[in-house]
Order: C-alpha cells, then structure tokens, then sequence
C-alpha cells in the first residue's frame, strides 16, 4: 500500500471516530490487531474487541486532528480528543502491515498551567 493510500486511510479514520460512526472507524484495522494505552496499562486484542471497548465509552467525544506523519509502516497522529468538553492532548502510533493497523499504542496528556520559571521564553498557543 502506498503511503498516500495509508494517509487517506488515516484521514478517513480519524473523521469517522470524530462522528462515532464506530464501523467505518475500525476499518483501518486488521482483524488481530493490538491496541496498547501504557498510562492505564490495559492491551486490547481484536479488532472488535477494540471498537466494542470504545463504542461502550459513555462520553460525548470529539476528535481533532493537529497533524499525521508517518512513511511505511509507521505512522503517528497527533490531536486533541476531548470527553464531554474536556480536552486530552493524545498521540497515536500506528504500525502497519499488509496495508492495516496491526499494533496501536496511544498516549494521553492532559492540559496543565505554564510554570512561571520560563514565562520569559514562551508564546502562547492557540
């Protein structure tokens, strides 16, 4: 699969976990594919095991994408997904094979105040 065909799989992902439409979200994934969250330490195997954990979440989500990089096999999505008004600043990192996610690890932070130490040196962003 060539890496513009891995981009729109991405774009069209992405979109259609924005308007919980959990069918088309989980398309991009192979059937065995592995999902891992390391702050919560929980693994998730099969692809519907992953969309039923997430069709089941009760919060209102919205997904905003700031930016996709990747080549390959490797790609990373950067975005902000929020639960009930509540922004999470969360990448994603996808491995591909055979032109479908075969491993996700997702990583989320949250917002926090800037330290007053280095207020001299910064901007703030939108």
């Amino acid at each position: 699969m060539e890496d513009t065909e891995i981009r729109a799989a991405l774009d069209r992902h992405w979109a259609a976990s924005d308007a919980n439409d959990f069918e088309a979200e989980h398309q991009i994934y192979q059937e065995d594919a592995l999902l891992e969250y390391p702050q919560s330490g929980e693994r998730i195997r099969g692809r519907l095991n992953i969309q039923s954990s997430r069709a089941a979440q009760p919060n209102r989500k919205r997904f905003t994408v700031r930016r996709i990089i990747g080549a390959g096999g490797l790609w990373v999505t950067e975005y902000v997904l929020s639960y009930d008004g509540r922004p999470s600043y969360t990448v994603s990192i996808m491995e591909f094979l055979d032109g479908k996610v075969a491993r996700e690890t997702q990583y989320f932070g949250d917002p926090f105040e800037p330290g007053p130490s280095r207020a001299q040196w910064v901007e703030p962003m939108p």
